[in-house]
């Protein structure tokens, strides 16, 4: 069984994976045994997730990439190809959040939010296919959020985005579903990143989310490896176009 999950040999290329989310999926596909590929735009938190990736033992390189150019993201997808020879697994993580009330919301911070969440995302999808084409299998996984499944008139931006992230990941799946490409989504609960600081901070909404969630805790960034190490792995081969909760029952309350 264990082998089913054994990621050796495999390669993931990771947006947005220096930090947060994107970092504690990167470091459990390393620890089933992937070469990753981290794709960010902050250079020095870059090394250091290649330090913590060479220090589990496996190859680690590192692309300064902005989702926002296509060429970026062109120029990662290469490095995996120039590196490791391969690509097998595509985690589109990178993301921003953005809001207000919607009647106040400026067109600059909905382009930047969709464009970001999930054009980008499409844009990395279609950069990898012909390696995955290529090699006749492929794994994509796309991080949604809560948002994903619920309105909020607070961050109207990020929920759209969101939303169409699964929208994208079902229209992807069963696009590529018989070229042996799978692809499938993660909604994260409530986990501790830089981006829910200020949730955290914030005693009343901090509460409220605590009373929500069954696990009673915000997640952390480790709790998604699992999750991640499962779609990206041999043990989904007969999964796809489906949209996983890692929320401690968020969803589910």
């Amino acid at each position: 069984m264990s082998s089913l999950f054994d990621l050796s040999g495999r390669v993931a290329l990771v947006t947005g994976g220096n930090g947060g989310i994107g970092r504690g999926i990167a470091l459990g596909l390393a620890q089933a045994g992937a070469d990753i590929v981290v794709a960010a735009r902050n250079e020095t938190k870059n090394a250091a997730v290649v330090e913590e990736l060479r220090a589990l033992g496996r190859r680690g390189v590192a692309v300064p990439c902005d989702v926002l150019e296509r060429a970026d993201l062109e120029a990662a997808v290469r490095a995996a190809g120039e590196e490791f020879g391969r690509l097998d697994i595509l985690v589109n993580n990178a993301g921003v959040a953005g809001g207000g009330r919607p009647e106040e919301i400026s067109m600059e911070t909905w382009s930047r939010v969709l464009h970001t969440n999930l054009t980008a995302m499409f844009e990395a999808c279609q950069v990898a296919y012909p390696m995955f084409k290529a090699a006749g299998r492929g794994k994509v996984i796309n991080i949604g959020s809560e948002y994903s499944l619920f309105g909020s008139p607070r961050v109207l931006p990020y929920s759209a985005s969101k939303g169409g992230v699964v929208q994208l990941t079902k229209s992807l799946a069963t696009a590529w579903a018989r070229e042996g490409i799978q692809v499938n989504a993660i909604v994260p609960g409530w986990i501790t990143t830089e981006m829910t600081q200020g949730v955290k901070t914030n005693e009343s909404m901090y509460d409220q989310i605590i009373a929500r969630t069954p696990a009673g805790r915000f997640g952390e960034p480790e709790d998604l490896a699992g999750a991640g190490v499962f779609l990206a792995s041999a043990a989904s081969d007969f999964v796809t176009g489906v949209v996983l909760p890692v929320d401690g029952g968020y969803a589910a309350s």
